[in-house]
């Protein structure tokens, strides 16, 4: 009675393989009743002979306990013209007036195996779909970024010193020349950079720093072009320093990417930035207000969504990616701060993030700009073209002396006799061994201990690192403008 209310297939043998029941289940499975199976034997099953089940039924008559035989099937499924379900099958001994039988329990597996072989499929198809945007993004890494900064930097400088000789016309194609290689290149970089923090390979190198220093130096970068709308930006910083640990390009970043929301968004009016303190939460606030065009409150919960912007119609007023508030968001939380937005449709937004308070100690006299090595005059690029090495100089001819030497030419010996007081590494994917020893040898047999300089295209953190464990003291990803490249020099002459 209990057998033929349970939905599993059933059956009982007896010492010598007869079949003594049979469940409901087993009947509609098999297609057999127990009188129809009176001349058949389970040791005598071919199929059960070929699979070594068998052996498993004996080894329960003669030593008791229980076991499981996978992909149960014998002759009589076989003979159906039906597709045999995947049977796992339990086998366990049972006693009655003083004889024993075994029960074979069998329980429909299909489903699940199927369902097993769908999740390792979609498993499979993730991990191509991973090595297919890896490989995406190597090429655009390393096939997109090289030259664009060439276009990024030429574009540069041929804008800045034509802008007096050229009549209006011209300048304009100038202008959007460089805008587009701007654009492009901040696409690129954040695209990057996202899915570096998506795939949790974006680590942070955490230090201790003026939350006002930074604010500033962000604030600076934002005002030619505030300028250009007639937008007035206002800094309102805490007479105090306000040390937080953070990763320095992680929170300029972030910063940046909001300043630059509020200026593209704030067609007229103002800008204000200020900074305070929480004292009892010990948490550091900044808070940037604009006079723009605020945000819907239906939109406000998809905010921070990549890819998302209020207005996706294709002669949308504001061009981006829709990754500038995503991203500024990451960066915040993995520095373990927040960031909060407060706005009105039509009015303005306010955006507010917050950071720990450092709990390091600092003295006075520690910030990093209260001392400056000498300034450098020679710098030596060590590259395999001219390209790279035709626009740094072209970037700093009037501020440093550049000279070149071929990857080949380089002899370990010579790291004293080299005539530099600054080392730059182009660094491309075929060279990349061969530039790590070289940084190598600069660190280790240089008694000057002149500083080290990579630029590459390469955007992994655990790349990066090869370098910084090798000695380097800047890994620079291109593209890069020569705001940006004076700013690194100035960083290692710290």
């Amino acid at each position: 009675m209990l057998y033929d209310q349970i939905p599993f297939p059933i059956q009982i043998i007896n010492f010598e393989g007869k079949i003594v029941y049979v469940n409901h289940a087993f009947t509609f499975q098999w297609g057999f009743n127990i009188s129809e199976l009176n001349e058949y034997s389970i040791f005598n099953d071919s199929v059960l002979k070929e699979s070594g089940a068998h052996k498993a039924i004996l080894e329960t008559f003669e030593k008791g306990g229980y076991r499981f035989i996978n992909n149960y099937a014998d002759s009589l499924l076989k003979s159906k013209e039906t597709t045999i379900p995947i049977f796992r099958t339990k086998l366990f001994q049972s006693s009655f007036d003083d004889k024993t039988y075994v029960v074979l329990f069998h329980e429909d597996q299909t489903e699940v195996v199927l369902a097993e072989a769908e999740v390792k499929k979609a498993r499979d198809g993730n991990k191509e779909a991973e090595r297919l945007k890896d490989t995406f993004l190597t090429v655009l890494s390393h096939e997109l970024r090289t030259p664009l900064n060439i276009v990024l930097g030429y574009s540069s400088i041929i804008k800045e010193s034509m802008k007096d000789k050229i009549n209006s016309e011209d300048r304009i194609y100038l202008d959007n020349l460089y805008s587009g290689s701007e654009r492009l290149y901040n696409s690129i970089t954040q695209m990057l950079e996202f899915a570096q923090i998506e795939a949790g390979n974006y680590v942070l190198n955490l230090e201790t720093l003026d939350l006002n220093f930074v604010v500033k130096n962000c604030v600076e970068a934002a005002i030619d072009s505030a300028k250009e709308k007639n937008l007035d930006i206002k800094v309102m910083c805490l007479n105090s320093n306000i040390f937080v640990d953070v990763d320095a390009q992680s929170l300029e970043n972030a910063i940046n990417n909001l300043l630059n929301n509020a200026v593209k968004f704030t067609r007229q009016g103002f800008i204000e930035v200020e900074t305070s303190l929480l004292e009892e939460r010990e948490l550091a606030v900044c808070r940037i207000k604009d006079s723009g065009i605020g945000i819907s409150t239906e939109y406000l919960d998809h905010l921070f969504r990549p890819f998302s912007q209020e207005d996706l119609n294709i002669g949308r007023n504001f061009e981006g990616n829709g990754l500038g508030l995503a991203l500024a968001k990451r960066y915040l939380e993995k520095m373990g701060g927040s960031l909060l937005v407060d706005s009105i449709k039509g009015v303005g937004s306010t955006f507010t993030f917050t950071l720990p308070i450092s709990q390091q100690v600092i003295k006075p006299g520690s910030n990093e700009n209260s001392s400056k090595k000498e300034s450098f005059k020679k710098i030596l690029v060590l590259d395999n073209s001219n390209d790279t090495f035709n626009l740094l100089n072209a970037f700093l001819k009037n501020i440093y002396q550049i000279n070149f030497m071929e990857l080949r030419d380089f002899e370990h010996e010579q790291v004293i006799q080299l005539d530099a007081e600054i080392f730059i590494l182009n660094v491309e994917k075929k060279y990349w061994d061969k530039c790590l020893s070289i940084c190598k040898d600069i660190k280790n047999n240089d008694p000057q201990k002149r500083p080290v300089i990579i630029l590459s295209t390469e955007y992994l953190d655990a790349k990066m690192k090869q370098f910084y464990s090798a000695g380097a003291d800047k890994f620079i990803v291109k593209p890069f403008t020569k705001k940006d490249l004076i700013k690194y020099l100035d960083e290692v002459k710290k």
